[in-house]
């Protein structure tokens, strides 16, 4: 049918679904009004990244008010910012899984209870790159842990679970394609290793701590490359398996700054 999916049988009990970090709830707030058509949803780490591209998307659909600020939706919350430009939905996750998964959560709901249909989540931003020209864009077809493998894991009350980090592929080369009436972006598709910590977890040798040798470093770098990996962050892997478990054609689209 092209709904957004959850999949928690409590939530059919709850009185009211209230949306904690959106600043958003099923009874303040009329969200298939408000949702209801909503066709695409671009997040990324920064709110202010975030406000600039909705204004971009303002000016790009030739909506009125274009060129002036915008509104944000989540205003009540000074965790995330939200805002629209017409079918687009543009919102900030700030940084690593934690943050994004709780973002992610609370939006697929508010997706799902606005009804809204056949839905595509792009995650945008900027990423370490690795083995590539600097300033390419790397186009997700796996979000891969910090072993290689195409994996979230997820502690359940005392379990390890174990989901799935493919993402859409006929997405993926629909991008790409679309590059390609851009100039001067070099566009690839490629693995996005996603890792814990920005300083150790990505082989860093400036953080407060360091416990291996720049030669150790490039050797796990070259490991990673071999395996398909050619760029870094800190969110893919939870974003990859929310989307894919609730029915959101999803994509990740990363920036390579150095």
């Amino acid at each position: 049918s092209g709904l957004v999916l959850v999949k928690n049988p409590h939530l059919d009990s709850m009185e009211e679904d209230i949306l904690y970090h959106l600043d958003l709830g099923t009874k303040t707030h009329n969200l298939p009004a408000m949702f209801g058509d909503i066709k695409f949803v671009c997040v990324g780490g920064s709110p202010n990244r975030m406000r600039a591209f909705a204004q971009f998307m303002q000016r790009e659909l030739g909506l009125a008010g274009a060129g002036e600020d915008v509104a944000d939706i989540c205003a009540g919350s000074d965790r995330y910012a939200m805002y629209r430009a017409g079918p687009v939905l543009s919102i900030s996750h700030g940084m690593g899984i934690p943050s994004i998964s709780i973002m992610l959560h609370e939006l697929i709901k508010l997706l799902h209870h606005a009804k809204c249909r056949d839905v595509t989540i792009i995650r945008i931003g900027t990423s370490g790159g690795l083995g590539i020209e600097a300033g390419s864009v790397v186009i997700t077809d796996t979000a891969v842990d910090s072993s290689f493998q195409p994996r979230f894991e997820q502690v359940v009350l005392d379990d390890v679970v174990v989901r799935s980090t493919e993402l859409d592929k006929d997405l993926a080369e629909e991008l790409l394609s679309c590059s390609r009436d851009i100039p001067d972006f070099p566009t690839l598709i490629g693995h996005t290793m996603c890792t814990y910590d920005f300083y150790e977890g990505q082989g860093r040798l400036d953080g407060a701590l360091c416990s291996f040798s720049s030669e150790k470093k490039l050797e796990y770098l070259r490991r990673a490359y071999d395996a398909g990996v050619r760029n870094i962050d800190m969110e893919s892997t939870a974003f990859a398996a929310l989307c894919g478990l609730c029915g959101l054609k999803g994509e990740s689209y990363r920036f390579h700054l150095l």
